[in-house]
């Protein structure tokens, strides 16, 4: 895109149309989910009816259930700020608000008729079947709308912000580049360069920056960004100080650097105040969480698969001669080696600077290990790794040390899959990216999915990825 492309503006009837959506955005869609909860209870009423009295007869509270449950799912939004067409712009986080919104209005409406005493009024189990109902409509309905306002934002007919631009021209142009903010909701109304810095010219750059002000004014912009390298203090203060007295919000545009994370944080210490680039992955409650999960489940897992791990052990001494267990120095937490324990799949056992990995038909793999591999079973005794601490049951997948030595060196950042401890299983795993890493750009996709497990962990994530590993199809994928 060219400068002179840059300074379209959007014309006047579309920007007051724009100002419409925006003014109007956060009731219509107030009024939208309440439509959608008053359906969710009337529907799950009449379901309820039909299966119970092969009727579609509505329950006697039905009406007075779903103006309750709508009331409260729309009042718990307002409060939580979420009207803005700001937090329409990813689908993803929005169904994750909307359904821990949908769970808090659920917990206060129980609450309240608790607290009432009120509760034999209400069917447990349209109640039941409305929670239930409610999960993917919700979700379907916040999809839907996110998906209109990014249609919306491309084609300049609704913008969740009104921005004016000002630097150099090269900075400016670099930050449309690189961030098109169209495609964030943000309407550019006008931009302004400056040809002159404070200590070259000082009467040039009051002159540009007059000039600017003067512009903004009239353009009346949400906020204000000043694209300059954040080394030119003298000059962004200049800034600063000339948009000030407008009542516009100011942003300083972020450099290169932070594109390289996804949730850069402004952090104050008392009188020190700092950009955080990244934090620890997990806090130490969080680490105490996962921990005790780790060893409640896998001690569990040990007792229920006993039979399975004894009758294993016996067929793969039948099946070749060898050790039932394999053991190999891996990588865990932090960069510590360690000794993962695996059932023996295959006639070797490399554990040196140069390890093979396995191929799809490998001669190496054992009758029964193609069966191990197949199904994950292979794996089992990293229980015992999780109970001794050296693994979790959700992580990044190990690699052979010979491995993680040969991909750190070629694929950035490859390092930072250590920062948590390893796991059984992962989200790149359920996500089919098993099996042989002979490019590095196979071990890129790897790396890509350990890197946003690490950036995005949450319990939840967890006993996600353990259900997926035992039942979605994409976890067996690619197995050998």
């Amino acid at each position: 895109m060219t400068a002179n492309a840059l300074r379209h503006i959007v014309p006047g009837t579309a920007e007051r149309r724009s100002r419409i959506w925006r003014h109007w955005f956060g009731p219509a869609v107030a009024a939208v989910d309440g439509l959608v909860v008053l359906a969710i209870v009337h529907l799950a009423s009449a379901a309820y009816g039909l299966a119970s009295f092969g009727t579609l007869t509505l329950e006697r509270a039905t009406p007075e259930l779903a103006l309750m449950l709508a009331t409260l799912f729309v009042f718990i939004d307002l409060i939580r700020g979420r009207y803005q067409i700001g937090n329409y712009l990813s689908a993803r986080r929005q169904i994750a608000s909307a359904f821990a919104v949908w769970n808090m209005a659920m917990v206060a409406f129980l609450a309240l008729v608790f607290l009432a005493k009120i509760s034999e009024h209400y069917s447990r189990a349209i109640i039941l079947t409305t929670y239930l109902i409610g999960i993917p409509m919700i979700a379907l309905s916040r999809s839907l709308i996110v998906r209109l306002i990014a249609s919306a934002g491309k084609t300049g007919r609704i913008a969740a912000e009104r921005i004016f631009l000002i630097g150099r021209e090269e900075n400016v142009m670099s930050l449309v580049g690189r961030h098109k903010p169209w495609h964030a909701g943000l309407a550019i109304v006008d931009i302004a360069f400056l040809t002159s810095d404070r200590s070259a010219n000082r009467k040039a750059l009051a002159a540009d920056l007059a000039a600017a002000v003067a512009n903004c004014r009239g353009k009346r912009p949400d906020s204000v960004f000043i694209a300059l390298p954040w080394s030119e203090q003298e000059l962004i203060d200049a800034c600063v100080d000339a948009f000030t007295n407008l009542p516009v919000a100011i942003h300083l545009a972020p450099e290169p650097v932070m594109e390289r994370f996804e949730r850069p944080h402004i952090v104050k210490s008392g009188s020190l105040t700092s950009l955080r680039l990244t934090r620890q992955p997990l806090s130490a409650f969080e680490v105490a969480a996962k921990r005790a999960f780790d060893i409640v489940a896998a001690s569990c897992g040990l007792i229920l698969t006993l039979p399975l791990l004894v009758m294993v052990a016996a067929l793969i001494r039948l099946d070749s001669p060898g050790p039932v267990l394999f053991r190999q120095r891996r990588y865990g937490f932090n960069q510590q080696a360690f000794r993962i324990f695996k059932f023996r799949t295959m006639t070797t056992t490399d554990d040196g600077q140069v390890v093979v990995q396995a191929k799809r038909n490998d001669p190496r793999i054992t009758r029964i290990g193609h069966v191990l591999r197949r199904y994950n079973l292979d794996e089992l005794p990293q229980l015992l790794n999780v109970l001794a601490g050296d693994m979790s049951l959700v992580g990044p997948r190990p690699h052979a040390l010979a491995h993680d030595d040969a991909f750190e060196s070629r694929i950035a950042n490859y390092a930072r899959r250590h920062n948590v401890k390893p796991g059984i299983t992962g989200w790149a795993q359920v996500n089919g990216l098993r099996g042989e890493t002979d490019t590095d750009e196979k071990m890129a996709k790897r790396v890509a999915c350990d890197h946003w497990y690490i950036d995005n962990w949450s319990m939840w994530l967890d006993f996600a990825i353990l259900f997926r590993t035992v039942f979605s199809p994409k976890a067996f994928q690619n197995a050998r």
